[in-house]
């Protein structure tokens, strides 16, 4: 007998060794992501945590004593999301503070116009065709009529195409929401296009229950795409159809000619005074509003000084009287009469047709102010923009930020891409220029469209301007007062015809006059600011207090929680996929590979069908097989006498083989 060779005693060394190991595999307790499943790995999770629940949840003896733990831990953890998702919330809240300081302040810039734009006797050549369709209207309707006017038209004709513009968008008379409507100029009935009225304006009788008045615009390039737009009363429907085809006019008028047809700064201002010391027009700043004409802004700091105040009061603060020239208005524009002011920072542009306060004349109007600064926290406390740097709006107005300059910027620029020329009461784009009816016909139906969305808040302007972070604002507080006095009227007047005498030849009326006062009531400083109401030091503390209060848990706690639930969780997922795709690989090879064996049966011999059978045959059981009643016998193939031949274990011969075999 061969005694057995160094292998195989190797062999037989290292097995005992490999079975204590399985061994202690199986009885030791399983650690970490080695656990073959979830439901282990949690027991072991249970059993080796901090966390009290947790192993309360697994040493506990009873049903209900364990129902009672889990209840308790699993009320610990909500309570722990919930009030750790408040602390989240209150991280990103804001709290107010308000400081006020008592110091010199900055005077603000004061911008004043005058209600009317132009002057109307300079005006008339160039609105005579519009005034004419304008009373034409008036006395078809509702039969006002005046003597014809004296005015002859300048030899430079603007309004020569006026005309035919004229009668295709006149004023109409509708009668009962019927499709047919009547003109007011002409008496002719045309029917009435498309079927779009504007929604906005409420429809109230004009001398006959049954008629509205209004004007419909229908797309240039489309007759039958039309709108009707009406309004609450034939007053309203003419301003808004003269103010159109005002704007048409204004339009093609050159900036130079429409600063000499407005008001210059002699004939605005009468007296200034402003912290007790006279001023004049040279503290004035004259720039061009298109809705207003000429205005002036007093302390604009474009000569790089701005004017301050160290004490409070009337007294103190800028006070100017104004003349109106209530004879010199355009009775079709304006119906009121007075001065628009508002009072802003240096850098602010001044809407005055948005957020202007109107002064009325014989009287004296004191505004008092008192001076706020805020200031907002930006991303991620509040969706306020710091310098407007990151809205995708052009600035047409060369002044600071401000919600109001981006909202007039968007309209604009939408009007130029959708109209093909920019709105005359905004400024100008880049490269574009105002629309007027002989360059863009199609312009009042686009543009009465365009605003019908922005009011609306379909054209996305909205949504994308916001608000700045930080602005300066005046709180106004405005009174009135009879000016001049009864007594005191006659020389007052006198006066200031005597002042002004020089350039106007006659005495001056107190309803052309308008005194104006404007103050601060105090020299506080209100500085309203935002501060996070927590950093990041406290929330953490506060997150520490809340999981140590409910489940007397630490940082480490947190760490081996994501450890557990979140990597080791994630191993055995994975590892189990692992293993199923593994198995279904070596499945598929398997399958594979018994077809490929399928074709080499003859080779390895044949089985008898009937034989089929869990156990094995015998003799006695083989000789009771019946045979089969068609083919050849089954017999046993010859071996493969290829199989019997002895190869040695190993390719090569040992070395001390070979020793051997020499001796």
């Amino acid at each position: 007998m061969t005694p057995p060779g160094p292998e195989s005693g190797r062999a037989a060394a290292t097995a005992p060794g490999k079975k204590i190991t399985a061994r202690l595999k199986r009885t030791l307790p399983v650690r970490g992501p080695q656990a073959p499943t979830l439901s282990e790995l949690m027991r072991w999770y249970c059993l080796n945590t901090n966390t009290h629940g947790c192993r309360r949840i697994v040493v506990s003896r009873g049903r209900l004593r364990r129902l009672l733990w889990i209840v308790l831990t699993l009320s610990a953890v909500g309570l722990i999301l919930w009030q750790c998702a408040e602390l989240l919330m209150n991280y990103y809240s804001a709290s107010v503070s308000v400081t006020v300081q008592f110091q010199k302040l900055p005077f603000p810039a004061v911008t004043i116009c005058n209600i009317n734009p132009y002057k109307y006797s300079a005006m008339k050549e160039y609105l005579y065709e519009l005034d004419k369709e304008t009373k034409k209207a008036l006395e078809t309707f509702y039969g006002f009529s005046e003597g014809k006017s004296k005015v002859r038209r300048s030899v430079d004709d603007w309004n020569s195409t006026g005309r035919d513009f004229f009668e295709q968008i006149p004023l109409l008379k509708v009668e009962d929401f019927s499709r047919t409507a009547t003109e007011l100029h002409t008496g002719q009935k045309r029917k009435i296009e498309g079927s779009v009225f504007h929604k906005d304006s409420s429809i109230v009788n004009s001398g006959d229950s049954n008629d509205i008045i209004g004007f419909q615009l229908c797309d240039a390039n489309n007759s039958s795409d039309c709108a009707l737009y009406t309004f609450s009363s034939g007053v309203n429907a003419i301003q808004e159809w003269y103010k159109l085809h005002y704007m048409n006019i204004m339009a093609q008028i050159p900036l130079e000619i429409k600063e000499k047809l407005s008001y210059s700064a002699e004939d605005l201002l009468l007296t200034c005074f402003f912290d007790g010391l006279s001023c004049d027009k040279r503290h004035f700043t004259r720039f061009h509003h298109p809705l207003h004409g000429n205005c002036y802004t007093f302390n604009s700091g474009e000569s790089g000084t701005i004017l301050s105040t160290s004490t409070g009061g009337s007294e103190y603060g800028l006070q100017v009287v104004l003349y109106i020239d209530e004879a010199d208005y355009n009775p079709f524009l304006v119906t009121s009469t007075g001065a628009k002011i508002m009072v802003h920072d240096q850098n602010e542009y001044p809407f005055i047709e948005d957020i202007g306060t109107e002064i009325e004349t014989a009287a004296a109007t004191s505004i008092g102010m008192h001076f706020t600064q805020s200031r907002k926290l930006s991303k991620p406390y509040s969706d306020c923009t710091e310098t407007g740097a990151d809205i995708p709006v052009e600035n047409l107005y060369n002044k600071s930020y401000s919600l109001q300059i981006c909202l007039h910027s968007c309209f604009q620029k939408a009007m130029v891409e959708s109209c093909g020329c920019a709105q005359y009461a905004q400024p100008l784009p880049a490269g574009a220029e105002y629309c007027n009816y002989k360059k863009n016909p199609n312009w009042m139906y686009c543009y009465y469209r365009l605003h019908e969305k922005f009011v609306k808040e379909q054209l996305g302007c909205q949504q994308i301007c916001k608000d700045a972070c930080s602005f300066k604002e005046w709180a106004l507080t405005t009174s009135i007062a009879q000016w001049p006095s009864v007594v005191s009227e006659d020389w007052m007047l006198r006066v200031l015809s005597w002042d002004k005498g020089q350039k106007l030849n006659k005495k001056l009326n107190k309803t052309d006059l308008a005194n104006l006062m404007v103050f601060y009531k105090d020299l506080n400083e209100r500085f309203i600011s935002e501060n996070p109401a927590n950093t990041l030091v406290i929330l953490l503390s506060n997150f520490g207090g809340q999981l140590g209060l409910w489940m007397s848990c630490s940082v480490v706690c947190v760490i081996e929680i994501v450890e557990v639930f979140f990597i080791d969780s994630l191993s055995i997922v994975l590892r189990r996929q692992w293993q199923r795709a593994k198995k279904w690989w070596s499945g598929r090879q398997q399958g594979r590979a018994a077809q490929a064996t399928a074709g080499d049966v003859e080779r390895q011999g044949h089985e008898n069908p009937a034989c089929i059978d869990e156990d094995l045959p015998t003799f006695t059981t083989a000789l009771r097989l019946p045979l089969p009643q068609d083919g050849p016998l089954p017999r046993t193939p010859p071996p493969n006498y290829s199989t019997l031949r002895l190869e040695t274990a190993f390719t090569e011969q040992l070395p001390d083989t070979l020793e051997l075999g020499q001796h």
